[in-house]
């Protein structure tokens, strides 16, 4: 099997890292050849952290690094299974699917790493939208076991067996949902995160506090430096996408804390500064 990832940013070339370490030919896919040689040097990275602490050889190191190829080239992109990890605009993601088309068959498969957008809307204006469904990975997506595989109005049975094997074949747990917006953990994880803001808004606690509180409960990261890891600019996008799909329910309604941090570029740790400074 050939796997294609489009987006060479932390989420994509997270996927593509996982997929080559689990025996698939992957290929990644992006317009920018700045950002391909950033994922190349990331994966690399990531992959020495795991010689050094003895999980691989340098061996399998080369083997996984082998398996992969970076191309600025839809000619190039031709495989068994596309896996989208771009902005979170449908329209982006509907015309970047449609030049794939063009060098895919009819069964290779549109796999969707959207966080909230409508798996139907997209395969809605895709040819044979029967093989479109989502495959929602979770950051960091080389280590996350959760795989959300989401299902589509018309996406075929078939569709969901393969990529659910698929998921399973390299080292996920997926869970299959049906496409509504934010999907389940989303919809859940919204409140950690807006509630957290609205707490900070209201000045009764302070960003390390809450991290501290709730780190100190059991979660694994507070929300802010989840949002930081994440990306703010991807956290609040998830959020507008959720408020809209829903009706704009107050429940939903995205932080002004959210759209400053977004408006001044800080994003968090891919931009250096965030709710904290890396």
């Amino acid at each position: 099997m050939t796997i294609i990832v489009c987006g060479a940013g932390t989420m994509g070339s997270g996927i593509a890292e996982n997929a080559a370490r689990s025996g698939y030919r992957t290929m990644i896919f992006d317009l920018s050849e700045d950002a391909l040689a950033r994922a190349k040097q990331t994966i690399i990275r990531n992959l020495e952290r795991l010689v050094e602490k003895k999980k691989i050889s340098r061996d399998e190191l080369q083997e996984t690094f082998s398996r992969l190829d970076f191309t600025t080239q839809t000619s190039q992109c031709s495989g068994d299974i596309v896996i989208e990890a771009i902005i979170e605009n449908i329209s982006s993601k509907t015309d970047l699917y449609r030049r794939m088309a063009e060098v895919n068959g009819s069964d290779t498969i549109f796999a969707s790493n959207t966080s909230s957008l409508s798996i139907s809307a997209i395969a809605d204006q895709l040819p044979n939208p029967e093989r479109v469904c989502g495959m929602h990975f979770f950051n960091p997506a080389q280590i996350m076991k959760l795989v959300e595989v989401v299902v589509g109005v018309h996406t075929a049975p078939w569709v969901i067996e393969k990529v659910s094997a698929l998921a399973r074949s390299m080292g996920k747990e997926p869970v299959i949902c049906m496409d509504s917006p934010g999907f389940i953990v989303n919809r859940v994880a919204r409140h950690y995160y807006l509630e957290s803001l609205q707490l900070l808004e209201e000045g009764i606690g302070t960003i390390e506090q809450i991290d501290a509180l709730l780190e100190g409960t059991g979660f694994k990261m507070g929300p802010f430096r989840l949002m930081d890891l994440i990306g703010n600019d991807i956290n609040y996008a998830v959020t507008q996408s959720l408020y809209e799909a829903c009706g704009k329910p107050v429940r939903f309604r995205p932080s002004a804390i959210q759209q400053e941090k977004v408006e001044h570029q800080e994003l968090g740790r891919k931009s250096g500064k965030g709710y904290y400074t890396y």
